[in-house]
């Protein structure tokens, strides 16, 4: 979701390459899409400029997305839902809005500008604030929970796991032997922290030593992987014949999440040495892209944050028949 329309003038990631690839499943007069990541509201406006019979269902747990995103898209309102939910609930979100059937998905994962720019919300290293990093600002669970009552193990195996830190024992080590003198409650001390932690000679490369921290924080307060791993699947479900999916991912995880659930879709499962290809084993879904498409150099000048992503995308070529 580095979607900071509104925040910079920016456009949304690689939105050029989103319309391409899904303009074809929703030129219909009954076409639906679900934008799973609203944030912002820039892409889902541009689907809805670009096919004026378009009806699109738009999924975010940030209260403040929903509410900016319903002013953005007003001109439309008419042809618009929008839920505060987590992508994670995309099945049911579907269910209930009585559209079980979708002729595109988008994902645009990862973290929004405005959380990121609004220092309070405690994403960012580059601010001090309060460790905080809710996309749902209503849920119980924040980084400062995590960081105060996690085990040493439990930690490590989230620095290791989320944030991919070579150095997560380390890491994890020094949050409990300080927070056993007092809480780490501040975005700026729990940086120190970690900065302390990593070897001097790996500080020197590499950018901030925190980022990869702050990573797995925020994937473990919001289940980031979880609501992916549900919500990927429950919408390539939910597509009707030639329709399309589309998935922006910011960090290896979930672009290599992304790349396995594809690829489980896409595959012959015929067993072996049969001379003609089972119907019930053949593909229901075919690649669009290959491997992972990165940005333009144009659009990284013009949008830096856009420097991680990385798109897939897919169609549906084949339905079951009960």
């Amino acid at each position: 979701m580095d979607d900071n329309v509104g925040t910079g003038g920016h456009v949304p990631v690689m939105l050029d390459r989103v319309l391409e690839l899904l303009g074809p499943a929703l030129a219909g007069p009954e076409a639906v899409v679900v934008d799973a990541n609203l944030g912002l509201g820039g892409h889902s406006e541009a689907l809805l400029a670009a096919h004026p019979a378009l009806h699109l269902i738009g999924i975010d747990r940030d209260p403040f997305a929903i509410d900016f995103s319903t002013r953005r898209l007003a001109p439309y309102a008419d042809r618009v839902t929008l839920v505060h939910a987590s992508s994670g609930d995309l099945a049911d979100v579907l269910a209930r809005t009585g559209r079980t059937t979708v002729h595109g998905a988008l994902f645009d994962l990862g973290v929004s500008s405005p959380q990121l720019d609004e220092a309070e919300r405690g994403f960012a290293y580059s601010y001090d604030a309060p460790l905080d990093m809710r996309m749902d600002t209503s849920q119980e669970l924040t980084a400062e929970t995590v960081v105060n009552t996690y085990s040493a193990a439990e930690l490590a195996r989230i620095l290791r796991d989320y944030g991919e830190e070579r150095f997560a024992s380390r890491v994890a080590a020094l949050i409990v032997k300080e927070r056993a003198k007092e809480p780490i409650t501040s975005t700026k001390r729990l940086a120190e922290l970690v900065r302390e932690a990593i070897p001097a000679a790996t500080r020197r490369t590499g950018g901030n030593p925190a980022k990869r921290t702050f990573q797995a924080l925020r994937i473990e307060v919001n289940a980031e992987l979880s609501a992916l791993e549900a919500a990927l699947p429950a919408a390539l479900d939910a597509l009707a014949l030639g329709g399309r999916v589309v998935v922006l991912s910011y960090h290896s995880l979930e672009d290599r999440l992304t790349k396995q659930v594809l690829a489980a879709r896409t595959k012959d499962t015929s067993p072996p040495g049969l001379p003609v290809p089972l119907e019930a084993h053949q593909p229901r879904f075919r690649l669009l892209t290959r491997g992972a498409e990165l940005p333009s150099e144009e659009e990284l000048a013009r949008n830096p944050r856009a420097a991680s992503a990385r798109l897939r995308a897919a169609e549906r070529i084949r339905v079951d028949h009960d």
